[in-house]
């Protein structure tokens, strides 16, 4: 199955004097998965209810496969959605939950095609089970293989993995994005987590006041941020004072690129923790002031002179780093982007 295109044109929507969208335009190729990112509020999960035709925007267009749908009802839209509650129907088995959408619309081979769904996503063997007789994670996996039974021609994703444990999470969000893949479905998964986006996405939005900040793929919104929001929203940084001048900006000694021009004279980098190594230096400017274990890496906090500067560093290296410890620090010249 080959997903279509999708384009949102200067979407606008108000709620009493919040801009929930403002002139929001995006663009997701046929068969991309584009996640939206941000905090709370920024209007991701608003332009997925636009898209789904759960919420009127106030102007603007929804083009799905070059046709115009943003008058169509919901029921018209041929997409399918996972919410965040699983919203599956308790007295149903999986495979009858399944089943629901293609009864719906009247389609043929339903028994086969929803037993195939549930092979998809990993469950055939749990056909007769009912939905309080399943795990979080396989509740999820049922709502996933119900959207995709019906052929959409796009896939809705609304926070649906946020009520699952850690350790789940991590194991669906990768069977979300072999499952995408394989079938090909024109994606649109909106959530608040980083490091999921960051996961299963060929490209990331990260949104902000009801506008995009950035629509890039994973590298680049996490290497080259587009502003300083997305750079200090996206990962941790290190604000580092520092002096920009024509060859970039200089920071603790060490010259690092700019992501976008900028005026020479005082600024403050935004600088990731991976980039920054520190070594035990009794003759180094900085000294350790804590040092958090996180598994294979750690934290650790450092003063040089005023300035407090985050490293994220092997554990191996923890012992010899341990609080009160000289350091010396150094940067990695990676493209930075600036604290307006």
């Amino acid at each position: 199955m080959t997903g279509v295109a999708v384009h949102l044109k200067g979407l606008r929507r108000t709620f009493g004097t919040v801009h929930a969208l403002d002139n929001l335009d995006l663009s997701i190729a046929a068969g991309e998965l584009v996640c939206l990112l941000g905090p709370s509020g920024c209007g991701k999960t608003t332009a997925l209810r636009v898209l789904a035709g759960l919420e009127d925007a106030d102007a603007g267009q929804v083009l799905v496969g070059g046709s115009d749908v943003t008058a169509l009802p919901a029921n018209k839209r041929d997409m399918g959605m996972v919410f965040q509650a699983y919203s599956l129907f308790p007295h149903l088995t999986a495979l009858q939950n399944v089943e629901f959408g293609l009864r719906l619309r009247g389609r043929r081979r339903v028994p086969g095609r929803a037993a195939d769904m549930l092979e998809l996503v990993g469950l055939g063997q749990f056909g007769a089970r009912y939905p309080h007789q399943m795990s979080g994670g396989q509740q999820q996996r049922i709502a996933l293989a119900r959207a995709l039974a019906i052929e959409p021609a796009v896939l809705l994703l609304d926070e649906p993995l946020s009520a699952l444990d850690a350790k789940v999470r991590v194991q669906l969000r990768d069977e979300i994005k072999r499952i995408q893949s394989e079938v090909g479905t024109t994606t649109l998964f909106v959530t608040h987590d980083q490091e999921e986006a960051l996961a299963v996405a060929d490209r990331v939005g990260v949104m902000r006041a009801g506008k995009l900040e950035q629509l890039a793929s994973p590298a680049d919104v996490y290497q080259k941020p587009a502003s300083a929001f997305v750079a200090d929203f996206v990962g941790l940084s290190n604000r580092l004072p520092g002096v920009v001048d024509s060859s970039g900006i200089s920071v603790l000694g060490t010259t690092l690129p700019l992501v976008s021009a900028a005026a020479p004279g005082p600024a403050t980098a935004l600088v990731r923790p991976e980039a920054v190594s520190v070594s035990a230096d009794p003759s180094g400017d900085g000294r350790v002031l804590t040092c958090s274990f996180l598994g294979p890496t750690s934290r650790v906090t450092v003063a040089v002179g005023e300035t407090l500067v985050i490293a994220q560093v092997a554990s191996g290296l923890v012992p010899s780093l341990a609080p009160g410890t000289a350091v010396s620090v150094r940067l990695t010249p990676v493209p930075v982007a600036l604290d307006m």
